[in-house]
């Protein structure tokens, strides 16, 4: 025969080859391929059904973080702005209360100068009237006849007088 047109027995030999192994192949081999087959593409499937939802989850988590974050930043302005507030008026209360106190020192000042000047007046009007009595007591114990004698005596008088 030709190289162009194959022999018979080669055409039925080749057919019966290529049957035996496709019987073969479809009897214990094609089975188990389609399966793994089939296995693989739901594994695929599955991962890609996971790989959506983590993705999804991961979104969520994303905008919930971001909404706790947003939510601690409106709470830390609020505690901010009420530490200002608090210290603000724990110094308007100390101010008010210094100025109180001052304000009672100053009338304790003022009222304990008061009694010091009182009691310096009476201080000052025992003195008096002692030195009082001692001059009348001297004036009783001199005869005044002169004008002369009255001057000598005035004299003596303040030289006895001790200013302290």
């Amino acid at each position: 025969m030709g190289l162009i047109t194959p022999g018979l027995g080669l055409i039925f030999w080749s057919a019966l080859g290529f049957l035996i192994v496709l019987f073969l192949l479809s009897k214990y081999a094609w089975k188990p391929i389609l399966a793994a087959l089939d296995e693989r593409e739901k594994s695929i499937e599955e991962a890609l059904k996971s790989a959506e939802i983590a993705r999804n989850e991961m979104a969520n988590l994303k905008a919930e973080n971001e909404r706790i974050i947003h939510e601690a930043k409106i709470e830390r302005d609020k505690m901010l702005l009420q530490a200002s507030e608090t210290s603000k008026q724990m110094v308007e209360e100390a101010k008010d209360l210094a100025a109180k106190e001052g304000q009672l020192m100053l009338e304790k000042a003022k009222a304990a100068i008061e009694t010091e000047k009182l009691a310096a007046l009476e201080e000052l009007k025992v003195q008096v009237g002692i030195l009082s009595l001692a001059v009348a007591e001297k004036l009783l114990k001199r005869n005044f006849t002169s004008d002369a004698s009255q001057q000598k005596l005035v004299e003596e008088l303040v030289k006895d007088i001790k200013l302290n």
